[in-house]
């Protein structure tokens, strides 16, 4: 897939450090996933809730970047590729002593029961 995206915007910055469902809930989170169109950060696929691919159905916003440190891939909900794309908007990831899961203080300590 071309660098060059129609759902990616790369002025938008992310819209926090965290899942911003589950910081308004009180849960927590495996992985990050950053939505390329608006900024959205939700949480993984393992995740307990799922955010960023209810958002991607709910807003029509099929492409996710990680949001993890390290990771600067991409992924089409609607294709199911992975990709490469350009650099976003600062920050890139979730801050390196943000722990994963997260965030701290709300992980259970069974957490490894609830992954999807």
């Amino acid at each position: 897939m071309p660098e060059e995206h129609p759902a990616i915007d790369p002025t938008v910055p992310p819209s926090g450090t965290g899942c911003v469902e589950c910081l308004t809930a009180g849960g927590w989170w495996v992985h990050l996933r950053r939505c390329a169109t608006c900024g959205h950060v939700g949480c993984c696929d393992t995740s307990p809730a799922q955010h960023a691919t209810a958002h991607a159905r709910t807003e029509g916003h099929a492409v996710v970047q990680s949001f993890e440190p390290g990771e600067s891939w991409f992924y089409d909900y609607d294709s199911g590729e992975l990709f490469e794309g350009p650099a976003l908007a600062a920050p890139e990831s979730r801050p390196e002593d943000q722990p994963s899961p997260g965030p701290e203080g709300a992980v259970p300590p069974d957490w490894r029961s609830h992954l999807h």
